[in-house]
């Protein structure tokens, strides 16, 4: 009998085992199915700048472009970027890897990483894509690729929650910024902006802060998230701090950030701190 509860535990292991790798096989697909189909949409031969596309700008809108973009530079709007970095968890601070795939704002983003080290060594991906079909978007992160650790996502309010992330890292796409690719600067105070995307109409404007020089110091927006203690989705802050920038490719962007929920309140607490490594237009 005891031989057959063990051949049977054993079934039940192997079972659970093929489980979890046919549904993270599932994970992976989807990954790279959005990641190709952003990939797609690269522009081969875009314009390039000139300071002339921002005239008639908002004052600290024509001194963000004069840093951000050197003239003469393609107007791509898609970048893939590396980062290494630290990524906090109940907590804990672990090692961070990640690539990332950005498009325009209201189009979407993939991001893969590898979070902690040795037997506590999980990875996965956030991504978003938004196309005529409607919008997708997930959390899907695995330990050892067999047991799951977080499967998000399929719903309005995750996606709602990524639409926003998107349009706050546009701050990585420079392009995308301009008024040409839809973006509506109002100026609100002599270092500070908000901005909005005519591809994303319904969401909270992107707040935005420089410094004299006219580097992104500060981003932030109201984002639906349930990171709160009711787990009740809701309108809250959601923001990131710029510590560096670095030029690729005729773009002057943040380097080093930091970046966490319930931002400018006393529960802000930064869970993310990366560096960019590379980042190729």
């Amino acid at each position: 009998m005891l031989k057959l509860v063990g051949i049977g535990v054993l079934i039940a292991l192997a079972g659970a085992a093929a489980l979890g790798f046919w549904v993270h096989g599932g994970d992976v697909a989807q990954r790279d199915r959005v990641w190709a189909a952003l990939l797609a949409g690269r522009e081969t031969r875009p314009p390039v700048f000139d300071m002339a596309m921002v005239e008639g700008l908002p004052p600290l809108a024509q001194r963000y472009f004069a840093r951000a973009i050197r003239p003469g530079t393609p107007l791509h709007r898609l970048v893939r970027l590396e980062m290494s970095g630290t990524f906090i968890l109940n907590g804990n601070a672990m090692p961070m890897q990640a690539r990332q795939i950005l498009a325009p704002a209201g189009r979407g983003f993939v991001w893969q990483a590898r979070i902690g080290s040795g037997l506590m060594r999980f990875a996965g991906s956030d991504g978003y894509l938004s196309d005529t079909s409607g919008a997708e978007s997930w959390t899907k992160f695995w330990l050892g690729g067999l047991v799951p650790l977080a499967r998000m996502g399929g719903s309005s309010d995750h996606a709602r929650a990524a639409a926003t992330r998107a349009m706050l890292e546009s701050l990585w796409v420079p392009a995308t910024l301009l008024p040409q690719m839809g973006a509506i600067w109002t100026e609100t105070g002599p270092d500070t902006a908000e901005v909005r995307f005519a591809a994303t109409p319904d969401l909270p404007p992107m707040q935005i802060t420089l410094n004299a020089d006219g580097n992104m110091v500060e981003v932030w927006a109201l984002r639906w998230s349930d990171a709160n203690p009711d787990k009740a989705y809701r309108l809250q802050p959601f923001g990131r701090r710029i510590l560096g920038w670095a030029q690729f490719q005729g773009f002057r962007i943040p380097s080093q950030v930091e970046m966490g929920n319930h931002w400018g309140t006393p529960d802000y607490a930064p869970f993310f701190l990366a560096d960019i490594t590379a980042a190729e237009y």
